[in-house]
């Protein structure tokens, strides 16, 4: 029973570092436009065809197929950032519906150029486990191991990023409050594209990671878009921090409770809990109301 409860907190952290960097992409989106991009998990899945088609068609080396996923995932970002989000800033139903739309676009091309029902696997390149600080039954597939360094390396300078350069800060201060910032000189326009990127470049890195450790199809980004969409809601929607805390919350939280109990009940679990800290604190933990 100690194995299986040490086992599950690793895992739970595993699962954390990934689950973190697709939320704070989502939530730099919301912050900045004013949008939510539901297409958030077709970014994801597009990272994960990307480094598929280039490590098992191409035979490209792993990391270099990452980067890959990146640069091709970032370009689709780019196009839906000019093309559709930057008309719509500020008008969430337009938003919706837009981001919608993309998400229906990148499934039926997906579809189209690799087939539907025809899922993809992807060889682990790293096939060896860790043993856990050598305790006897808490192993941990170094493939997994890469999950957790590219996220946090991801992580790391994301957080030197926003901390330690002025257009970091700026950026900072878009998520917090556009309309101030752009009161205060900051292209709304400029940093709009550069939250886009940010968040395009993290969910295409996710998507490459996984996709040794997942089945590839068109529809894999469903899961991931509403567990991001939670911890967005519950760390409170627009803050960075917030997503961060949330995103090891949860994954603790739906481990546990997928280990012990379901994954069915899990997700639903995840949903309750949603909705009670809605009831008791409406923002989210970390939200702030806006002042009219």
């Amino acid at each position: 029973m100690q194995e299986l409860v040490i086992q599950t907190v690793v895992n739970a952290l595993i699962q954390s570092s990934f689950t973190a960097i697709v939320a704070v992409g989502l939530v730099l989106i919301i912050g900045v436009m004013q949008i939510v991009n539901f297409a958030h998990g077709e970014l994801y899945m597009a990272g994960a065809y990307t480094l598929w088609f280039s490590f098992s068609e191409l035979h490209v080396p792993f990391f270099l197929g990452i980067l890959v996923a990146i640069v091709v995932v970032t370009a689709i970002g780019i196009f839906m950032e000019r093309s559709l989000f930057r008309p719509m800033r500020g008008n969430l139903l337009g938003g919706l519906i837009v981001s919608v739309g993309m998400l229906f676009v990148l499934q039926v091309l997906a579809v189209w150029l690799f087939g539907e029902g025809l899922m993809k696997h992807i060889d682990p390149p790293f096939e060896e486990v860790w043993t856990v600080f050598g305790i006897e039954g808490v192993t941990v597939p170094n493939q997994r191991l890469v999950v957790v360094a590219v996220a946090g390396a991801l992580l790391m300078a994301f957080w030197f990023f926003l901390r330690r350069t002025k257009v970091g800060w700026a950026l900072r201060a878009c998520t917090q409050d556009p309309e101030a910032a752009a009161l205060q000189g900051i292209s709304i326009d400029k940093f709009s594209l550069i939250a886009m990127v940010i968040s395009a470049a993290m969910a295409g890195a996710a998507g490459a990671v996984m996709a040794p450790l997942v089945v590839v199809d068109p529809y894999m980004g469903h899961n991931v878009l509403i567990t991001a969409i939670i911890v967005m809601i519950v760390g409170g929607m627009g803050s960075l921090e917030g997503a961060l805390i949330a995103a090891v919350a949860y994954s603790f939280f739906h481990t546990f409770v997928t280990t012990f109990a379901d994954g069915v009940l899990a997700t639903i679990f995840g949903l309750l809990l949603m909705m009670v800290v809605l009831i008791v604190r409406p923002t989210g933990i970390f939200g702030t109301r806006e002042k009219f």
